[in-house]
């Protein structure tokens, strides 16, 4: 199968990918990822190019591919989400799981995915809801993978391998939280 990993960060990835092998490995089926960076979300823009940087490092050094599109999106994002900051996520979800989606079907990927996943941290039956729906719109398929067991054990070979590791979620308004709590 032929999947395109939408992913957040490097440490996600490492427990994203450990719950995709354990699927191939336990249906007996090739998976060729692709991981695809998109994610206008992230501020500052030092954190954006800082989770970029380590993302890059880790796919070179792993032999992993990489789709970059790189578009910092302050302006676009909190244009966006200013009016309803309670359903922040909501539009952070929905705009980079369509974006892959899109990205998927038009590259005839078999599949697409979000390493977001694999975060106890997310909203997770909405990430799940949102990539179904985009993946009815864009006539493919949305891979379904509940990586969440593998978060602890990906944060902790992150650790290992020294990579950058974000201290929020992304957006400057979960930063924010970050600072308040």
């Amino acid at each position: 199968m032929k999947l395109l990993l939408h992913v957040c960060c490097a440490p996600c990835l490492i427990g994203t990918k450990l719950a995709i092998d354990k699927y191939a490995e336990t249906q007996n089926i090739d998976i060729d990822l692709t991981c695809y960076w998109y994610n206008p979300n992230i501020h500052p823009y030092t954190e954006y190019k800082s989770r970029l940087k380590a993302l890059e490092e880790y796919t070179l050094k792993n032999n992993i591919k990489l789709i970059i599109r790189d578009e910092y999106g302050l302006i676009e994002f909190t244009k966006n989400v200013i009016d309803d900051l309670q359903n922040k996520c909501g539009y952070c979800y929905s705009s980079r799981i369509e974006k892959t989606a899109e990205y998927a079907a038009d590259d005839k990927f078999d599949a697409f995915s979000t390493s977001l996943l694999v975060s106890p941290y997310q909203k997770h039956e909405h990430l799940k809801e949102t990539g179904e729906r985009y993946a009815i719109i864009y006539n493919t398929r949305f891979f379904y993978c509940d990586a969440r067991p593998f978060f602890r054990e990906g944060q902790k070979s992150a650790r290992e391998y020294g990579i950058y590791m974000q201290k929020y979620c992304g957006c400057i308004f979960s930063e924010q939280e970050r600072y308040l709590k």
